[in-house]
């Protein structure tokens, strides 16, 4: 029969405790790290707090004041059948259109006479989940569009964030604090210095929002049911346009 000392059996109990300690530390499930924390919605409020956010309404910011400084816009033929068409379409049916419906059926075509669309230098995004760490708090939010330069699928650098599609009827979260989070996404991908543009759209009612560092700018509520506003609507998208290839691509 095998036998063993005492310097064996207490060598052997080492090894077990040992082992045992050694199988601790693999199952023991680690806490997450504090740039994992994340919260599926947050409000205004809750972000401004959170991120140290001031919020800028009783005056234009430069940058805002430069992008609503616009003329009427003049549409050519094609272009005045889609603006006609798009009006009549949202008068007569918002009170009883769904979000996908206000995306599809007006927002849609007033970005594309906005001259929101698809170039060498830039691309748009419908329905883009984006997230990143910002000042170690995980965001993670869908963009319901914004233009980014990128290749297919692919977005590596947000400009025009990030309009957020909420309709009267049923609105799904905080529109305002979605926008906030796009920015915020944004800035950390971005590293730059360069202010960020938006629209929260609440049915009707489009409100233009300009971020830089920790202020954002919202403008006054632009009805897009009225005629002579929905042009200016249109003429703030395509001056977004002209400040994208003179100040933002650079």
């Amino acid at each position: 029969m095998e036998r063993f000392s005492k310097n064996d059996l207490g060598s052997h109990q080492k090894i077990n405790r040992m082992a045992k300690v050694k199988k601790d530390k693999v199952t023991k499930t680690p806490k997450p790290p504090k740039e994992e924390r994340t919260r599926k919605e947050w409000s205004e409020g809750e972000l401004m707090d959170a991120f140290n956010l001031t919020r800028i309404i009783t005056y234009l910011t430069p940058e805002m004041e430069e992008w609503l400084n616009v003329a009427p816009p003049v549409l050519n033929v094609p272009e005045q059948y889609i603006f006609e068409k798009a009006l009549l379409k949202i008068k007569k049916y918002l009170s009883g259109w769904q979000e996908e419906d206000l995306k599809m059926k007006f927002i849609s075509p007033i970005l594309d006479l906005g001259l929101l669309e698809d170039s060498d230098q830039v691309m748009s995004y419908f329905d883009k989940t984006i997230s990143g760490i910002v000042e170690n708090i995980k965001l993670t939010v869908k963009s319901d569009f914004m233009l980014a330069k990128g290749t297919l699928d692919y977005f590596r650098t947000p400009f025009f964030h990030f309009q957020e599609y909420k309709p009267y009827k049923n609105p799904s979260g905080d529109s305002m604090a979605q926008l906030l989070e796009a920015f915020l996404i944004a800035q950390v991908k971005n590293n730059n210095q360069h202010p960020l543009y938006g629209v929260e759209i609440m049915g009707g009612n489009w409100r233009f929002v300009t971020m830089i560092g920790k202020e954002y700018c919202v403008s006054e509520i632009y009805n897009s049911l009225n005629r002579e506003q929905l042009l200016k609507i249109i003429a703030i998208l395509r001056k977004f346009g002209v400040i994208l290839k003179e100040r933002l691509m650079k």
